[in-house]
């Protein structure tokens, strides 16, 4: 029986690889692809990622070959090597990357070859075909070319510096926000973090990310390639990790990457007890109002891997919501499925969440109907309320359905406006816990 997706909440590899370029300062994107292809995708992040905007040079700006049905038919390499030309006569970049789209790669245009006749002047390729797979898939072809392409050998490495990898930009909303936090928290233990898109970084710094002694994944479905490449061509080891949020994430994080880089424990513990101390300060002055107007809430969480868990440990251990539902969007395959839910059993409420795997949003409202007797007009009887889903703008039609409160945190998020808004780390959680409690009480 076939299948579709009902709203998809992932552009394809190319729309991936747009955006991430888009989010690297004097980056330019020369997309190889039909007209439509760069508009339509560009767009699309520009707009639902919180809003992102085109950066430096995406949107209506995006270089493209525009290739039509001559081209297809007699092959597009000519038009890509005018098209590069054309760019950089135009446009002054440190970096062009030459990225691709479906019909180049059917018909066996060589894109990366002729992005090559132009490496003298910083133009590199990346294949980053539709069917190639989601945005997370273009992200890392991207990234892998970056990290063979730009990142300069280093005669000696810094051990206590990292890369960080995972945060998909646009695909994590708050990407800026999320990243800027991380560099921050991993300067309290002594560690220097390069993270591509942070405040402050651009092509010049991302030469000298070879010095890194150690690489950092923090997403189980984007960025393990990139940092295999990394481990291929500069011989840096990688650890897998997590988007930290909130005390229990950003200790747990912590203490990982300190014990890989041999940080001493005894400072990475004062971290922690410092940056627990000023959360909890502020955390205080809200615990009579969440006593006295029960605040609490079923928590729902509707998310791709890089988010899904994270976010659950969050409501779950730190705020004490009772985790209801997880529903992750991106993982297919049944071992990953399954490693991937053994993560959930560091939940510390008594309530374990139920865990699915679903893509198609249409489908959550039967399966939170079905997880629950029904209400054959008894007396007594336990309903899903008070509930608040914490998902994507598509997730608000089912909070409205559930009558609870809602928060787009996933993406796509088209009903917010995001700057430097993030939730990683002690400062994050604060900022999400004023985000959820103030859609309770916003029509007091």
């Amino acid at each position: 029986m076939s299948e579709f997706i009902e709203r998809a909440k992932f552009a394809c590899a190319l729309g991936g690889a747009i955006s991430t370029l888009t989010a690297l300062p004097k980056v330019v994107p020369i997309v190889h692809a039909a007209g439509g292809c760069a508009g339509y995708l560009s767009n699309t992040y520009s707009m639902a990622a919180g809003y992102k905007g085109s950066g430096f040079c995406g949107g209506s700006m995006l270089p493209t070959s525009n290739i039509a049905e001559q081209n297809i038919v007699f092959g597009g390499e000519d038009r890509l090597a005018e098209q590069i030309e054309h760019t950089i006569f135009a446009l002054d970049g440190d970096l062009y990357v030459v990225i691709t789209g479906c019909q180049v790669e059917i018909i066996g245009d060589d894109s990366i070859s002729v992005a090559r006749r132009y490496r003298d002047r910083n133009v590199i390729g990346a294949s980053t075909p539709g069917f190639l797979g989601n945005a997370l898939r273009g992200y890392d072809s991207v990234l892998s070319s970056i990290v063979e392409d730009v990142v300069e050998p280093a005669g000696t490495r810094d051990p206590l510096t990292v890369n960080i990898f995972g945060a998909v930009p646009g695909q994590d909303v708050f990407y800026r926000g999320n990243l800027d936090e991380i560099k921050r928290l991993l300067g309290l233990i002594g560690i220097r973090a390069n993270t591509f898109f942070a405040t402050g970084e651009n092509v010049a710094s991302i030469k000298s990310y070879g010095a890194a002694a150690l690489n950092l994944v923090l997403s189980p479905a984007a960025g393990i390639a990139p940092a295999e490449r990394f481990q291929e061509v500069h011989g840096t080891p990688w650890l897998q990790t997590e988007l930290p949020i909130g005390p229990s994430g950003s200790a747990v994080f912590l203490r990982q990457a300190g014990e890989a880089l041999g940080v001493d424990r005894i400072t990475v513990e004062k971290a922690i007890r410092a940056e627990d101390a000023a959360y909890y300060s502020f955390f205080e002055r809200i615990v009579d109002i969440y006593s006295d107007l029960d605040l609490q809430r079923y928590a729902i969480v509707v998310a791709d891997s890089y988010y899904a868990h994270p976010l659950t440990r969050f409501l779950a251990n730190d705020l004490g919501w009772i985790p209801y539902l997880t529903a992750i969007n991106d993982i297919e395959e049944a071992d990953a499925q399954a490693a991937y839910t053994e993560r959930f059993r560091d939940i510390s409420s008594e309530t374990k969440p139920l865990i699915v795997y679903e893509r198609n949003a249409g489908r959550l409202l039967e399966i939170v109907r079905n997880s629950r007797p029904r209400n054959d007009n008894r007396k007594y009887y336990d309903a899903l309320e008070p509930a608040y889903v914490v998902g994507s703008v598509i997730e608000r039609g089912l909070a409205e359905k559930l009558g609870a409160g809602f928060l787009s945190v996933a993406f796509p998020v088209s009903n917010r406006v995001v700057l430097n808004r993030g939730y990683a780390g002690w400062t994050g959680g604060l900022a999400l816990v004023e985000d959820l409690l103030t859609g309770i009480v916003a029509s007091r």
